[in-house]
Parts: C-alpha cells; sequence; structure tokens
C-alpha cells in the first residue's frame, strides 16, 4: 500500500479528481494525460507488492516548469526557450525511484524571475482562497497545486524566496534547503551560484522525508554538497528561537505582527526559549540581491538568450534582465566585500541561537497591485527572504495566522548551513504535527549518523539530555539490552547509572536508541567521568550499536539496580518509595 493506506493508482485517481473540480488551469504548462499517470501508479504498486520499501509510494508530484521531467517540454514559462529534455532532473529522478508520481509540470514566473506568479504568458497564477491576489512566486504553480490538494508534494526553486513567498500565501509548508544540499543540474538557472531546489507539501513531516530523498550529491553538479559529520540531526529538546525585535515589529502590517505574535506564543508554550534580536545582518544582505550588483548573475544565467530574443520575454523579466548586463565588475567586487563584511555579523546572531524567525513577507499584494507597479511590488515581499542564500542558510516556511477574509500569514525560520533538521523539527512546534516520518532513523537517512544506546542521564527527560540534544542528537525511540549486563548506580550530581557485561547473571536492561553525529562523539566521550565509556552494547534483537558502558571496577560496591529493569524505573523508585518495596540491595540479593 501507498501513502494513507490507499495504493498509488487510487491516489492518482482522486488527485485528477481534484484537479478538474478545483478548474484552475494557469496552474499548470503541461498536463500528464490521466492515463500515463496511472501507468506509473501501477508500476509504483507493484514496486511495493514486490517487497520494495518506498518512503514516497505513491505520493503525487508536481513540478516546476524549470526543472526537467523526461519528455516533458522544459519552458520556463518562456514557449520560444522551450526544449525537451532525455532525462529528469536528478531531484525528479530521485522522488520518483522514492514513489513519486508526476502529475504535470507547473506555472511560474518566467526564468524565476519574480515573486509575484504574474509574470507568465501562461497566465497569471491567482491565490487559493482569495482570486483577485497574486499566489506569490516564482514558484507558484507548485504551491497552489499542493495548496489546492492535488499534489501531495511539488518541487520549485528558490533563489530570492521562491520556495517560501507562495507558501506562505497558499497556507503549506515551503522548505529551502541547505544552498547546494539537492543538485541543481536539470534545473534552468536564474542565479547558479545561489539557486535552489525546493520542497513544497502540505505538512512539516512530508516535506522533511522528501528531502531525505532529494538530498546529497549528483555526478556533474559542481555546487552539490554533501551532508557533513557534524551536521545536526535534530533540535534541543528547549530550542532558542530568535524573533524580531521591537524595532521590526513596529515596521510591520497588523496581521504580520499577529502572525509573529502567534508563532512566539506556539513557541513558549512547546518550551522553546524566545529572544528577541536584532535581526538587521539577515535584512541587510538580502538588500544586496536586486538591489546591488549580485543581479548581474541573472543576466550571466539567461541574458544573452534575452538579447537574443526580445519579444519572446516578459517585458518585466526583460527589464530586470537586462538592467543587469551593465553592472559593472568592480561593482560586483563591491558588493561582495559588503556581504563579506555581514557575514561576521550573521554568524554572531546565529551563535546564540538554534533558529531565527521572521515573518516570509511583508504583506500580499492583487494582481491588480502587481500590475501598476511590477518591479516595486515584487520588491517589497522578498524584504526577509532574499539575504537566505546570499548567506548560505538554511530556511523553513509555515502558515501560522489566518485573516477573516481568508489571507494565509506565515513565518520562516532561518539557520546557517546544514541545520535543515534543526528547522524541520523547530517549524513541527509551530504547526502542531510530527516533525519527521515514524522512525526518527528514516527521518535522516543520509545524513552521517552513529547509533548510540543510553542507559541514564543522557536519557530524554533526564539531567544530561539536553547536553546530548545540544550535540545535533536525534532519538530513535526505547531499546532493551540482551540479558547479559548488571546496572549499577554510581551516585555522583547528577546521579549517573553504570552498565557492565557479565558472563553469568545477568539481567535485561532498558535504555534508549539516539542517533549521534559522528563529529559529536568527541565532546561526548570529554565530558564522561572516568570509568565510564564506549563500547558495543548487545541489544535483545541481536544488533550491537555503540552504546555507554561501565569499567568492572568502577561499578565495585555500588549497589546494583538491575532488577529494576533500567534507569528510569529506578529513579521513579527512589522518588516514590512505598514502605513494602525492596532497596535496591535486598530487590537484587534476596
Amino acid at each position: 500500500m501507498s501513502a494513507g493506506g490507499t495504493t498509488a493508482v487510487e491516489r492518482v485517481r482522486a488527485a485528477y479528481v481534484r484537479l478538474a473540480a478545483a478548474d484552475r488551469p494557469e496552474v499548470w504548462i503541461t498536463l500528464r494525460a490521466q492515463a500515463d499517470a496511472e501507468a506509473d501508479a501501477a508500476a509504483v504498486d507493484a514496486r511495493v507488492a514486490a517487497g520494495e520499501d518506498l518512503p514516497l509510494a505513491g505520493r503525487t508530484l508536481a513540478v516546476k516548469n524549470n526543472i526537467d521531467v523526461a519528455g516533458m517540454p522544459t519552458t520556463a514559462a518562456c514557449p520560444d526557450f522551450a526544449f525537451v529534455p532525455a532525462a529528469d532532473a536528478p531531484a525528479v529522478a530521485r522522488l520518483r525511484a522514492a514513489g513519486c508520481v508526476v502529475l504535470g509540470a507547473t506555472n511560474l514566473d518566467q526564468f524565476a524571475t519574480g515573486l509575484v506568479g504574474t509574470r507568465s504568458p501562461y497566465g497569471a497564477v491567482r491565490d487559493v482562497r482569495r482570486p483577485g491576489y497574486v499566489s506569490g512566486g516564482s514558484s507558484s504553480g507548485s504551491a497552489v497545486a499542493v495548496a489546492l490538494g492535488v499534489a501531495d508534494l511539488a518541487l520549485g526553486t528558490d533563489t530570492a524566496g521562491s520556495g517560501r513567498v507562495p507558501a506562505s500565501f497558499q497556507g503549506v509548508v515551503g522548505l529551502k534547503p541547505t544552498r547546494g544540499l539537492v543538485p541543481t543540474l536539470g534545473v534552468v538557472p536564474a542565479c547558479r551560484e545561489l539557486d535552489c531546489v525546493s520542497v513544497f507539501a502540505a505538512d512539516v513531516a512530508l516535506a522533511r522525508t522528501a528531502l531525505t530523498v532529494l538530498a546529497g550529491p549528483a555526478a556533474g553538479d559542481p555546487t552539490s554538497r554533501a551532508w557533513p559529520a557534524s551536521t545536526p540531526l535534530g533540535a534541543p529538546a528547549a530550542p532558542r528561537v530568535g524573533v524580531p525585535d521591537e524595532a521590526l515589529l513596529a515596521t510591520l502590517d497588523a496581521p504580520v505582527r499577529a502572525a509573529v505574535a502567534t508563532a512566539v506564543g506556539l513557541l513558549e508554550a512547546a518550551g522553546a526559549a524566545v529572544v528577541p534580536v536584532d535581526a538587521g545582518p539577515v535584512v541587510e544582505a538580502g538588500a544586496l540581491l536586486y538591489g546591488g550588483a549580485f543581479v548581474a548573475q541573472r543576466y550571466a544565467a539567461f541574458g544573452a538568450w534575452a538579447d537574443a530574443h526580445p519579444g519572446s520575454v516578459d517585458p518585466t523579466v526583460l527589464r530586470i534582465v537586462q538592467a543587469a548586463r551593465d553592472v559593472p565588475a568592480h561593482a560586483y567586487v563591491a558588493d561582495t566585500e559588503r556581504l563579506d563584511a555581514l557575514r561576521p555579523a550573521a554568524a554572531a546572531l546565529f551563535a546564540g541561537l538554534d533558529a531565527l524567525l521572521l515573518p516570509t513577507v511583508p504583506e500580499q499584494p492583487t494582481i491588480a497591485d502587481v500590475a501598476a507597479d511590477p518591479i516595486g511590488a515584487n520588491a517589497r515581499l522578498g524584504r526577509f527572504t532574499n539575504g537566505c542564500n546570499l548567506l548560505d542558510l538554511a530556511a523553513i516556511a509555515v502558515p501560522v495566522h489566518e485573516e477573516p477574509d481568508g489571507a494565509q500569514v506565515g513565518v520562516t525560520l532561518f539557520g546557517p548551513a546544514f541545520t535543515d533538521h534543526v528547522l524541520a523539527d523547530v517549524a513541527a512546534l509551530l504547526t502542531g504535527g510530527p516533525s519527521s516520518g515514524p522512525a526518527a532513523s528514516q527521518a535522516v537517512a543520509g545524513v552521517p549518523a552513529q547509533p548510540v544506546v543510553l542507559f541514564g542521564a543522557h536519557m530524554s527527560g533526564l539531567p544530561l539530555n539536553p547536553a546530548l540534544t545540544a550535540l545535533g542528537a536525534r532519538l530513535v525511540g526505547p531499546c532493551t539490552t540482551a540479558p547479559v549486563y548488571r546496572l549499577h548506580d554510581l551516585g555522583g550530581a547528577p546521579r549517573r547509572p553504570g552498565a557492565v557485561r557479565v558472563a553469568d547473571g545477568g539481567g535485561a536492561v532498558d535504555g534508549e536508541l539516539w542517533l549521534l553525529p559522528p563529529a559529536a562523539f568527541g565532546p561526548l566521550l570529554a565530558s564522561i567521568p572516568p570509568g565510564l565509556g564506549l563500547g558495543a552494547v548487545e541489544l535483545a534483537d541481536g544488533s550491537r550499536p555503540v552504546g555507554f558502558l561501565c569499567e568492572a571496577e568502577a561499578a565495585a560496591g555500588a549497589p546494583d539496580v538491575t532488577a529494576y529493569g533500567g534507569w528510569r524505573a529506578y529513579l521513579d523508585s527512589l522518588a516514590t518509595p512505598s514502605p513494602h518495596s525492596a532497596t535496591p540491595e535486598t530487590a537484587v540479593h534476596g
């Protein structure tokens, strides 16, 4: 079975029913024949029936039409530019391999130049709830396809906010990965150095699962990056989240302030520490993208083609790209130096935070507003999004507030490169759903991670757990050892246990299995007292992951508490002693 207990064929049929009911033709540039999509879905069902583990089995997929889908014209919303690729872009191929079924190619701001969704000869893509308003761009069709419930997932691109602005307006999740984490081969470039493939989904968990499938280098892609060994696998138990200070809040309209206030309340209720900060470095960096010389990357991407075919290009897009042609090299160098000067300030801002929360957009214009002021209206939408890729940040946009007229207002969480999983965990505190699939190991697939068994104070909810999660660790779940260990109370502050493997008379001990970034092992080992160390732990299922073990000499004379079955049960007995309960010593020795 695919997602939701239905077959892939059933999910595809339901998607086409919703598509017909929605009657939004401007969302699509190319829509596949239903019979072709059903044939792909039937192949997915056959793979599942044969025993393949497909994390996205039967999920319907829409693809922004600047990303190659084999056999389908790639237009970048410019008919005269169109070509038919022989192969899928790696991003599309990876999702298909994981069980997705492509429905079609979606509309966009031409050459991915815009944040409004109106710069297309295929029509302006309208807001799903308020058709007089823009949908947001440039990944307009992809966001609306998800908001309509036609596509479970959609691919977009995000250079300046194109994966986050439409997510905010359409009330869906927009995940912009760390730059280079998802290959950009097979993507028509907008700004080659800054382009990212992004993901739209109805919830954080599905977006995150898609990221685990998408991430990883691709041969021939010089911008590809792999997860480093220091990649944090999740957020701390009580994350520190920076939020706009009063100076920035005072510049926002009431609905946007309401969204920030809602987000702050949700974070505080979930136990996060909320810290007002000056987000100036992120906002200032964004002003350089199109207000400075970096726009020259647009000309390098497709400017020569636009010069040769001016009648084929949207007038606003042509105006932007031809202005970029005249940017002098010295101005580009100067803006690079200005950006370099902002990077230390941005790094200092994030040094004390697990995430930074900002409004995704300051306003939502109408289609008429954009027609009257195409450059200015668009520029205002990128105030909080433009700096993200220049500063090499990861981001995820989530909906948090709805106005009485249906307007959706969202916020975006930012973090340094490769904090994608941290941001997903914090985003889940805002949306109220799970941050990942049923297994934590699945949630970080492809990320360097070492399983480690914990028996004591580092377990969830116990005193040293914050130190563990601060290293980027992620809980997989409970586990139990084979019956070959004795557990001792070593005392100390905080109180710690010691698990000793014995040849005879051992018992099974409950613990927790965690995943730890490989680079975190050194700091973790340095924090533990003498007598404790890491070694292979035999679990009841026969596996032997690394875990905390104790030297027999260090446990000599310490109370044996094996009979309680685990450290947590032992601590519970100390907290609520029964007058008839046995002491640890009598429980073990009779």
